[in-house]
């Protein structure tokens, strides 16, 4: 479904303050895979979601989705195919619009647009029905303001909206990194939902390396620019943390330092 071709991202390239965020990343993901992503700072996670998402350009290497070539696609092109959430619950969601016409708008991304209604009742009963799988109360609050919402009911709102065109690809990007352990523990079950029931293919970046294996089919260790893990299966089924750790440092060299991660 996802093919990385030697991708490399240098910023401020030719400067004093270049710095390789990907070097020569290559990464096949087939249809249904689940992939966690596990990294220190700047090991290039958040940036590989982010080429792939088409908010950078590469400086080298082929993307393609579904056999189709997108490496010079533009990034509201791509949002056809992408479905994303991002670690901030303020984005994603537009805070001074509705519920229902957020999710009217998530419903029409990619697709042609005309006159005739925003929302029509047909569409209301469905986004309520969507609503009552968050078991969140928000089917009955389709004419709230998004921003009045909490960060996990919005966190979830957005991941809803995300998944509920079955886009080929969904990305998220640290998305329960800003909320409480049980809202994150949430808003993951609702992943793990919304991925199984929809049959979707996933990249997941996370700090936590226990979400790291709990969650996907398949886990991929970052470091400096590169892939220096790439396990699935029953290996992945049997990893710790510990062994993650151990895995990590015969790998590059040096000691996993990220306080986030091994606090989480």
């Amino acid at each position: 479904m996802l093919q990385l071709n030697e991708i490399r991202k240098t910023f401020n390239a030719g400067t004093v303050n270049a710095k390789v965020a990907l070097d020569g990343v290559t990464l096949t993901l087939n249809d249904g895979d689940f992939v966690t992503v596990i990294g220190g700072n700047g090991a290039g996670k958040s940036t590989m979601l982010n080429i792939v998402a088409g908010t950078y350009p590469v400086d080298s290497g082929t993307i393609r989705l579904d056999e189709e070539d997108i490496t010079a696609l533009p990034e509201y092109k791509r949002a056809r195919l992408i479905g994303r959430v991002f670690q901030d619950p303020m984005t994603g969601t537009a805070a001074d619009m509705w519920i229902e016409e957020n999710l009217a708008i998530a419903a029409r991304r990619g697709k042609r647009h005309g006159l005739g209604w925003a929302i029509t009742q047909k569409e209301r009963v469905a986004y309520r029905e969507m609503l009552k799988s968050l078991d969140l109360g928000l089917e009955d609050r389709l004419s709230t303001k998004v921003g009045l919402l909490s960060g996990g009911q919005r966190q979830a709102l957005t991941l809803l909206m995300a998944t509920m065109n079955h886009p080929k690809l969904l990305l998220l990007d640290e998305h329960t990194a800003a909320l409480d352990p049980k809202t994150a523990a949430n808003v993951l079950a609702l992943s793990d939902k919304f991925i199984e029931e929809g049959k979707l293919t996933a990249l997941m970046v996370t700090h936590n390396m226990k979400d790291a294996i709990a969650h996907g089919n398949r886990l991929i260790m970052m470091n400096a620019g590169r892939i220096i893990l790439d396990v699935s299966g029953e290996e992945k089924k049997a990893l710790t943390v510990d062994a993650l750790l151990e895995t990590f440092a015969k790998a590059s060299g040096t000691e996993f330092a990220n306080d986030r991660a091994l606090l989480a």
